[in-house]
Formats: structure tokens, C-alpha cells, sequence
């Protein structure tokens, strides 16, 4: 017999529930038909098709609120239906019939996403209507609460902060892209990857964890995290816990934003702040030193022609005398040019050769104390659009300073070079000597800040002066007893 429409009584059409029956014995579509004609289902509009196709015809235009599925279609089962039809798109609640209770099957129409199971021969009247109510109710809430979780997951992804999802042991569960970016892992590699990887000190780690576990959240921690790449950034770690019914901490929630630009700025300014004042500093002596100095160093000349040249006593005290006034000339050309901004000629460079040229100009100090060069220059392209003299010249600052923080006969200068991805290059420059303290570390590029006995403290501060003229970055990291390692950043 073809197949045929049944309504099983007329109701409003806004209250109509239009079920579809998938099923290949007409005797059962009879029985299930007379359930539907029962006073307290004349809400509900019964179709019926008798084959695995035609139920995917139908299917497919989307007309049906609720799929009763004969478990037994042919060659196909009604799971395999069901399986097929969320494939396809379908969203409607699905309801599994069968002709024996069978709890495997069950179990797997349930996991598939069936919303009822239902066995044939036990099945009434108000059985079947209440089981295609409460599936649309379910399937109602369900949609519901998917649309919020689109909607939610939506500004997870689309977020500019970094969020995640963890566990007790602060391993990511979830993480969006801002993360994946930050970090430089894919959120499969976030979830197998040991958090302490990320952690430039991972006694901020454990801090982190204790706080979190402490108090149950934690605000604006400040950290350094590691990129794939080995590039370091500052960041600000919100963690709070996710609690269950019983308020214990179930999982956390966090968000990570990157303030290392912000940092980078803040420090740019306290730097241009500290070398305007330098440069009034240096502005200042000159004008009220150079003029009593030049007086002084032509009366010294003209006091030479008066004196006797060939008395040595003479001779050694005048020769004091213009040294040092030599001296104070050329410190105070240090600290003009240590304070002004750099005029650039940039072009592009070979970056390595730079680098051997500026390695030339120490090679005599390296050899004269006996003291090993470790070179590793990036191969391929590494031209960078610089201005070769002043990169030189900043560079043997921090050169002149690693050879001299080293033992005769012990010291190891390590040089380094190689690209990043984001397209910068950069010089690591490591030494073995006695390493510096995190207070001297944070002032070392201060204006006439120096540990060394006779330094005037304003190499380094030329040093940061050239590279922000280029818009680069400086990098310092120091132990004591092991070293210290300097990382020169310049745009390509």
C-alpha cells in the first residue's frame, strides 16, 4: 500500500506538532495512526514513509517537528537514519521505535543524539504524545542553550584577549585564537603542553598556582611567558575558579593580556625623559665648562714656550695638564652625543657582516686576554634596513663591556645572530662573567649609571639611544656567577 498522509484531528495551525513516521510495515503505521487519533494527541499531525530514501526525501525539506524511527528499515537501521540525518543538518528530536527492549541498542540510539526510545507493544496513547512533547521540549532547550553557547563561544573566539579554560593543575582544557597567537602553540599542543614550558620563572608559576588555589582567584599577576619562538613577553594573567554545586573549584577560566608594548612604551618615555635631562646636563656643562677650558689649554700652550722644554719635571706636569684637559673635552662630547637623538643614514645591510666588522674592532682585547669567541651567524637572508656605523657602535658598547666583565684566560664571548617572526633580526651577545644583580640590571642603561671604577656610566645609554633611533628593542638577562646575555633587536 503507497503511503499516505493522516491528520488525526483538526486543530489550530499554530499548535499543529507535524511527526513524521519512518516505517516499512504498513500494520504498525496503522497501529501507530490510531495512537495519534486518541482526543488527547489532536494536536499532533501524522505523516508516514515506508523506506530509508524516502525518509532522507523528506528529511531534507525540513517540514517535520518530530521523526518517529522504526529501528529496523531494510538494509539500513534506524540509527544508521539518525546518524545520516544530523549529517545531513537536521536538528528536529528523533524518537527510536523498536519491537524488542533491547539495552545496547538503547544505549547507542541515546549516544547518537536520539531524544526517547520507545518499544513497540508497550506504547499507549498518552505514552507517544507525551514522548513527542517532552522530545520538542528538549529539543527546544537544547537549541536554546546551543544558541547561547554560539553565541558565548562566538566572543570567546572573536576575543582580542587571550582567554583559556584549565584544570585544577592550570593545564589549558580550551583556549581561543588570541592564545594561539600569543603563545605561538595550536590549542591541541596548549592541552598536552606542561605549563611551565610558558614560564620564564617558574617560581611565578607556583606562585600563581598558590594564589589561584589560596583565594580562589587571582588579578593582573604580572609574568613573563615564552613564545614558541623563544620570544619573551610581559603579560597579565585574571585566573578565577569555576566552582560545582557543592562550591568546590571545579575548573578556572582566565584571560592574558599581552602588555609588553605598554611596558616597552612606558619605558621609552622614562628613557627620553632621563636623556633630556642628560642633555641639558651635557648642554649646561659645556657652555659653562668649554669656555674656561679652551682659555685653559692656550694658556697651557703658551705657557710651554715660556717654559724650559728640556726639563723633564716641567715637561711631565704640563703633559698632566693637557691630558686631562683633553679628557674633560671628550667627556663632554660623550654626553652630548649621548643624549641628542641619532640623525640615521639607514640602508639595507648584510646584518652578519655588520657584525664581523664590529667583532674585528675587539679581537685584539679577545686575544690579548686569552679568551675564547663563540660565533653562530644565521645563514641566508639577513639584511636589515640600518645605519651600519651607529648599529657598530652601539654594538661594541655592549661588546667592550662583556669582554671586560670576563676572567683572563677564562672568558667565553658567545655571538649570536638570526631572524624572527616578525620579522626582526637580532645579535645575542653572551659572556661567563661574574653576571649583575637584578637592582644593577634594572638601571643599567640610567644616565652616568656604571660599576666599572672610572667609567663615566653613558655607553649603555648611547647604546638604547641608537637602537630606539631605529625603532629596535634591548633585551638583558643576567644571573650571577653565570653571565650575562644581551639581545639587540632591529627592524628588516
Amino acid at each position: 500500500m503507497t503511503p499516505v498522509a493522516a491528520l488525526s484531528d483538526v486543530a489550530d495551525e499554530k499548535e499543529v506538532i507535524r511527526v513524521l513516521l519512518i516505517e516499512d510495515d504498513e500494520d504498525d503505521y496503522l497501529l501507530t495512526k490510531a495512537l495519534v487519533s486518541a482526543k488527547e494527541n489532536a494536536a499532533i499531525k501524522l505523516e508516514w514513509v515506508d523506506s530509508y530514501d524516502l525518509a532522507l526525501a523528506a528529511i531534507n525539506t525540513h517540514k517535520h517537528d518530530v521523526y518517529l524511527v522504526d529501528y529496523r528499515l531494510g538494509h539500513h537501521t534506524g540509527i544508521d537514519l539518525i546518524q545520516e540525518a544530523f549529517r545531513r543538518g537536521c536538528r528536529a528530536p528523533m524518537i527510536l521505535l523498536t519491537g524488542q527492549d533491547d539495552l545496547t541498542v538503547d544505549q547507542s540510539a541515546l549516544e547518537l543524539g536520539a531524544a526517547d526510545y520507545l518499544v513497540k507493544g508497550r506504547i499507549d496513547a498518552q505514552l507517544l504524545g507525551r514522548s513527542i512533547r517532552y522530545a520538542l521540549r528538549q529539543a527546544s532547550v537544547l537549541a536554546e542553550v546551543a544558541q547561547k553557547e554560539n553565541k558565548y563561544r562566538s566572543l570567546f573566539e572573536r576575543s582580542i584577549d587571550a582567554i583559556f579554560v584549565a584544570s585544577n593543575e592550570l593545564r589549558f582544557q580550551d583556549a581561543n585564537s588570541s592564545v594561539e597567537r600569543l603563545l605561538g602553540y595550536s590549542r591541541d599542543e596548549l592541552g598536552k603542553l606542561n605549563p611551565a614550558r610558558l614560564f620564564a620563572d617558574l617560581n611565578q608559576l607556583r606562585n600563581l598556582r598558590f594564589n589561584v588555589r589560596e583565594y580562589g582567584q587571582i588579578k593582573d599577576f604580572e609574568t613573563v611567558l615564552i613564545h614558541r619562538s623563544g620570544r619573551k613577553r610581559i603579560c597579565l594573567i585574571s585566573v578565577w575558579a569555576v566552582e560545582d554545586l557543592v562550591g568546590r573549584p571545579e575548573w578556572y577560566q582566565g584571560i592574558v593580556r599581552d602588555v609588553t608594548e605598554q611596558k616597552k612604551a612606558q619605558q621609552d618615555l622614562i628613557l627620553a625623559e632621563k636623556l633630556t635631562m642628560t642633555g641639558k646636563i651635557a648642554r649646561s656643562i659645556a657652555h659653562e665648562v668649554r669656555n674656561p677650558l679652551t682659555n685653559l689649554s692656550l694658556a697651557l700652550e703658551q705657557l710651554k714656550d715660556e717654559l724650559d722644554p728640556d726639563n723633564e719635571y716641567i715637561t711631565m706636569f704640563t703633559d698632566i695638564i693637557g691630558r686631562n684637559v683633553d679628557r674633560i673635552g671628550q667627556l663632554i662630547t660623550e654626553m652630548l652625543n649621548s643624549s641628542k637623538p641619532r640623525d640615521l643614514d639607514r640602508k639595507k645591510q648584510d646584518f652578519n657582516l655588520v657584525v664581523k666588522e664590529t667583532l674585528k674592532l675587539v679581537s685584539d682585547r679577545i686575544k690579548l686576554k686569552r679568551m675564547r669567541l663563540e660565533m653562530n651567524l644565521v645563514d641566508g637572508d639577513c639584511l636589515a634596513l640600518v645605519d651600519r656605523d651607529q648599529v657598530k657602535t652601539a654594538l661594541l658598547n655592549i661588546l667592550v663591556n662583556a669582554v671586560e666583565a670576563m676572567q683572563e684566560g677564562k672568558g667565553i664571548l658567545s655571538v649570536k645572530t638570526d631572524c624572527t617572526d616578525d620579522n626582526r633580526v637580532y645579535v645575542e651577545v653572551t659572556d661567563n662573567g661574574g653576571g649583575i644583580n637584578e637592582t644593577d640590571r634594572q638601571r643599567l642603561f640610567d644616565p652616568f649609571f656604571t660599576g666599572k671604577s672610572g667609567g663615566m656610566g653613558l655607553g649603555l645609554t648611547a647604546t638604547q639611544n641608537i637602537i630606539n633611533s631605529h625603532k629596535g628593542s634591548i633585551e638583558v638577562e643576567s644571573q650571577l656567577g653565570h653571565g650575562t646575555t644581551f639581545r639587540l633587536y632591529f627592524p628588516k
